[in-house]
Formats: structure tokens, sequence, C-alpha cells
């Protein structure tokens, strides 16, 4: 089997230029984490705002921290503090607390928004009619700055079948870049995962969020 480091390394080594690699390290331990780090990776992605804590006074800040989890209200305090960039802001009242928190750390937020592209009524992300407008009101918001979007996209057994949730993803990314709005730059499109991020890359992603190509299967 092999190791993380030759993991990384292989995919760093196969990822086009311009496309950044994020290790989504969800129940991953810090020593595992930093074995990552060691063979080159620069950004960390967290599920949870606990693991994040276990690990982060470990590690500290020689990587990017990415939020790519679920926003809880109660929660934000502490992942504005922790991280670099949330990946996952879905509505108004998320960004309102997001601003909020951020403003008190004197601090400008980096996000990400997120676009539930298969329409999924379990799951969160914007519904990509609701985007465009939703980035216009956030980027009213002083403490938060707008870099891109983020898509799950359903589950589904054959990664090809992503293609359109990506491609529609990738859309509202040039359309909303095309704006120019006040507090929005957007640099990032994070889309793909260990099954699926060579199709996404193929429909205009950036940032990919891998991990079990990382790191080996989850543990329980």
């Amino acid at each position: 089997m092999s190791s993380i480091s030759d993991n990384v390394k292989r995919i760093l080594a196969e990822l086009p230029e311009g496309v950044q690699l994020e290790a989504a390290a969800k129940t991953r331990t810090a020593s595992e984490i930093k074995e990552a780090i060691e063979a080159g990776v620069k950004i960390i992605g967290e599920n949870y705002l606990q693991e994040a804590e276990k690990v982060f006074p470990e590690i500290g800040r020689i990587v990017r921290w990415h939020y790519i989890g679920s926003l809880q209200r109660r929660k934000i305090k502490k992942i504005v503090r922790i991280f670099d960039m949330i990946e996952t802001v879905s509505s108004m009242e998320f960004a309102d607390e997001i601003n909020k928190r951020a403003g008190q750390l004197n601090k400008i937020m980096p996000v990400l928004i997120e676009v539930n592209s298969g329409k999924e009524p379990q799951k969160s992300g914007v519904m990509p009619e609701d985007c465009e407008n939703l980035v216009r009101r956030i980027s009213t918001l002083p403490n938060i700055k707008i870099e891109g979007l983020m898509t799950m996209g359903p589950l589904v057994d054959d990664p090809e079948k992503l293609r359109p949730y990506f491609k529609l993803t990738k859309e509202l990314f040039d359309r909303i870049k095309e704006l120019e709005l006040p507090n929005v730059e957007m640099k990032y499109l994070s889309m793909g995962m260990s099954s699926s991020y060579k199709v996404a890359i193929s429909e205009g992603a950036n940032l990919v969020r891998i991990g079990t190509l990382i790191f080996g299967p989850r543990k329980k």
C-alpha cells in the first residue's frame, strides 16, 4: 500500500498547472496531516470544527485551513478564528454571522458560495438560480470577501454523471466574475473529490478536495 507521502506526490505531479490540491482531512490525525503537508499539501480542508480544534494547535498556520463542512451559526465564531477560508456559505443568515464575527477580529473572511448544483432538498447550498442574488447581497458586507464558488453535486456511481453539475457551476462562476462586484474576486472554483476530481478539472475546477486518494479509506 502506498504511503500518504507517495499519494500526495503522485496527485500533485498529475494536476494541471493552476489547479490546487486541498487535502480533505476528515477523521485524520495530526501526524497523518503532517505527512501530507511534508509531501507538498498547502491547503487542509476540515468538515468539523471539533476535529480542526484537535489538530490545529499541533500544526498551526504552516498551511491554509479551509472549512468544508455544513455551517452551524453557534460555531461560526470559532470557525472564523481558526480557518483561512469558509467554502460552504449558502445563506445571508450565515454570511451576516460570519461578517459580525470577522469584524470582531478585525479580519476580512474569504468565503466561497456553496451551490446546490443538483437542487437536492436534503443538501445545503444555494439554488443555482438564486446564486447571483446571494452574491450581490453578501458583497455589501464589509468583513467578507467572496473568492469563488464550491459545489458537491449529487452522490452518483459514475463520476461522468457529475459533468452537467460541474458545468452549471462553472457557468455561474463565469457570469458572476463578469459582474465585477465590490468585495468579489472570483478566483476559486472548488469542485471534485477523490472519485470525481478529473471530471471536475475538465469542467473548470481549480481547487479539488481529495481525501481517500491521499489518506486511504476513512476510519470509522
